[in-house]
């Protein structure tokens, strides 16, 4: 009897070890059950985190988000809001005892409030026009917020009227006075952002920011571009009052009292950008991200401080030659704690205002840094190519961070993932060009796989060794592909010089890495050379109609997104000065006339024969529909093997799942079509 126990338990053993053991390739359905983790906040007390939770509903065609709540050192998360609506953009009251929120629960965004132990959450605000991105006073019983509203009308009556008159009525033509019109993958319809305050307590809120302004302006996906002083008293915003906004980046900050009144200009001697204020714990300071031109929206992003009792201003990041992303104060009131590209990662510096000088705190790809009340940790999100994102804790003096949230542990335990390899060519110019590397699930060295060339946007972007959702590098590799994703020139995280190399010159160096790139991908035993593909979106798509154009060693492309034609694309598009700086002028000046047709792959249309999927939606604004439109006409009147994926309902991201899911079956199946035996 005791021989057949030991045999059962070792069948047990041995079943259990197999099953344990047993990892499979990611699929849509797998990318779809991970929970999206972001925006951690720390409450006063830095005893608590609340944050974000997004779940995907395929059926429902939508990601719910609701907030949850966490101790800072660990332990077991709890719910805090649930419903049909998502809740976002959670903010701790003064005392610790409330967080407001943004909820479309009642079918508009609005400003709610929840107390934290216990209770239903009670909604703040009625407004026609919306709210967004509240922030909590610390130091009052006030609260501030955006919402897009008409400049004239001095109520919500008054805009309520407007929208309904609008919805009403069997005309839907607009006239447009002026530039910009539309932005992203809306209309603005004659609406501009303004800041408002309104008391926890309910009532009429307040527009701080009156007239025909945005205020604060959206920059660059930049963090807030508000703040309000710990006293209460001022409010600090971004806005950009030139009248040109299609075409300048001269984004200024300006500090106007909590009572109104009019704002003053405390970064006008800049001509380029300044933008996402933050208050100092004390007050004395206001941090923020600079640019030194105008019109280069990739100029380098320093981080600068204004002293508010001696009206100076320091470079707080001198010498430093990456962009500076989201950052934090310290509580000392001196140390900032920030994030910047660097390498295919986006790791944690700091630096003060007392000594200014950049120190390196913690590797890796970090975002949504906050700093403990005490100054003593860090909380942020960290993610990695294998990783989705997660909350993690660090003591700022640097040290190996404490994950916090497991909300992927179990999803993740059953995917086979390889990690990115780091690989370095040479590329243009002399320069050493990094890829990253993905290998297909259960990799056999010995085996000969089909490739795909990643291609990023931007193009002053890069590939980090970070989780995403679009174009996710595991989706192509679990298909059986080696991927690379390779940062040519113009990629940020390799100093501000390589950044700039791509101006004038969309053709030249980038395409020369990547086709090197290409050689040490077809160089590599496992590799089929006969069986490479390119894909890419945005600046992506550009380079791969460019490469359409100019070499046939791809089997099969994909276009999401992508300048086809620079002459016309100056005329739709909506950030102009974008355009004018790549291209170095005005479209009607000769000298950027001829880069634009130096440049432009509808000159090379005829060279193509290498089957192509384009891809588009109507919303894009930033690269219209009228370019993917005249890439496949051009495909298809010559015979090239092409599909058009077209989405009337997105714009430069695909974004409902549904159409994330057809984007991942449209795309995988052409490129299995031709490179797959």
């Amino acid at each position: 009897m005791k021989t057949i126990m030991r045999l059962a338990l070792m069948l047990v053993l041995i079943s259990g070890g197999s099953v344990a053991q047993a990892k499979r390739p990611i699929t849509f359905e797998d990318l779809v059950k991970i929970q999206r983790i972001s925006e951690p906040q720390l409450s006063p007390d830095g005893k608590w985190i609340a944050y974000v939770q997004g779940t995907v509903n395929l059926e429902a065609n939508k990601t719910l988000r609701h907030i949850w709540l966490m101790p800072a050192e660990g332990g077991e998360p709890r719910q805090l809001t649930r419903g049909e609506g998502s809740d976002t953009r959670p903010r701790w009251s003064p005392d610790g005892r409330s967080i407001a929120f943004i909820s479309n629960r009642g079918g508009k965004s609005q400003l709610w409030i929840i107390p934290v132990n216990g209770g239903e959450a009670r909604q703040l605000t009625s407004l026609s026009t919306e709210a967004d991105g509240v922030t909590w006073s610390a130091k009052s019983d006030w609260l501030l917020f955006t919402s897009q509203v008409y400049p004239d009308c001095s109520d919500d009556a008054c805009n309520q009227k407007r929208l309904e008159e609008a919805e009403k009525s069997k005309v839907k033509a607009q006239i447009v006075n002026e530039l910009l019109f539309r932005h992203w993958d809306s209309w603005r319809e004659g609406k501009y952002t303004h800041l408002f305050t309104a008391s926890a307590q309910g009532g009429a809120p307040r527009d701080l920011t009156p007239g025909a302004y945005d205020s604060p302006t959206w920059f660059l996906g930049a963090p807030d571009g508000y703040a309000i002083s710990p006293d209460g008293s001022e409010v600090c915003f971004t806005s950009n009052r030139t009248g040109k906004p299609a075409w300048t980046t001269n984004n200024d900050l300006y500090s106007v009292s909590v009572h109104g009144g009019e704002p003053r200009n405390i970064t006008k001697d800049n001509p380029g950008s300044d933008a996402s204020p933050q208050y100092s714990p004390d007050g004395r300071y206001i941090a923020y991200t600079s640019q030194a031109r105008d019109g280069y929206e990739s100029d380098l992003l320093r981080l600068r401080v204004y002293d508010r009792q001696t009206g100076k201003v320091k470079d707080v990041t001198p010498g430093f030659d990456q962009w500076v992303a989201s950052f934090a104060w310290g509580s000392d009131s001196d140390t900032l704690y920030f994030t910047a590209p660097e390498r295919a990662q986006q790791p944690i510096f700091k630096t003060s205002v007392r000594a200014a000088k950049v120190e390196k705190v913690l590797g890796g790809s970090n975002d949504d840094l906050q700093v403990k009340p005490d100054g003593k940790g860090l909380v942020f999100t960290g993610s990695s190519l294998t990783q989705p994102a997660e909350i993690f804790r660090v003591p700022t003096a640097g040290g190996t961070p404490t994950q916090l949230t497991h909300a992927n542990d179990a999803v993740m335990a059953e995917l086979d993932l390889n990690p990115a390899e780091s690989v370095i060519t040479k590329g243009a110019l002399g320069a050493d060009i990094q890829s990253l590397l993905v290998k297909p699930p259960a990799f056999d060295p010995n085996k000969k796989y089909p490739a795909i060339l990643l291609v990023h946007g931007g193009p002053q972007g890069a590939w980090d060794d970070a989780w995403g959702y679009r174009w996710n590098a595991q989706m192509f590799a679990s298909h059986g592909y080696v991927v690379m994703m390779t940062n040519f020139h113009g990629s940020t995280g390799y100093g501000q010089k390589f950044v700039e190399e791509i101006s004038g010159d969309w053709g030249g160096a980038c395409y020369q890495d990547l086709m090197a790139a290409t050689d040490y991908l077809e160089s590599l035993p496992y590799v089929d050379k006969t069986r490479v593909g390119a894909a890419g979106a945005s600046f992506g798509g550009f380079m791969i109609d460019w490469i359409a154009g100019h070499t046939t060693r791809f089997k099969a492309l994909v276009s999401h997104d992508g300048v086809y034609d620079n002459r016309s694309m100056y005329g739709e598009t909506e950030e102009l000065w974008f355009d004018e700086w790549e291209f170095q002028g005005l479209p009607w000046e000769k000298d950027s006339a001829a880069l634009r047709e130096k440049w432009s792959p509808s000159n090379f249309v005829q060279n193509i024969r290498t089957p192509m999927l384009v891809i588009e939606g109507q919303l894009d604004f930033r690269v219209p529909l009228g370019q993917a439109l005249q890439l496949f006409t051009a495909l298809q009147r010559q015979g090239v093997p092409s599909r058009l994926l077209y989405f009337p309902d997105e714009g430069h991201w695909v974004l409902k799942p549904q159409n994330s899911q057809l984007w991942y079956k449209t795309v995988l199946g052409w490129l299995d079509q031709y490179l797959k035996p």
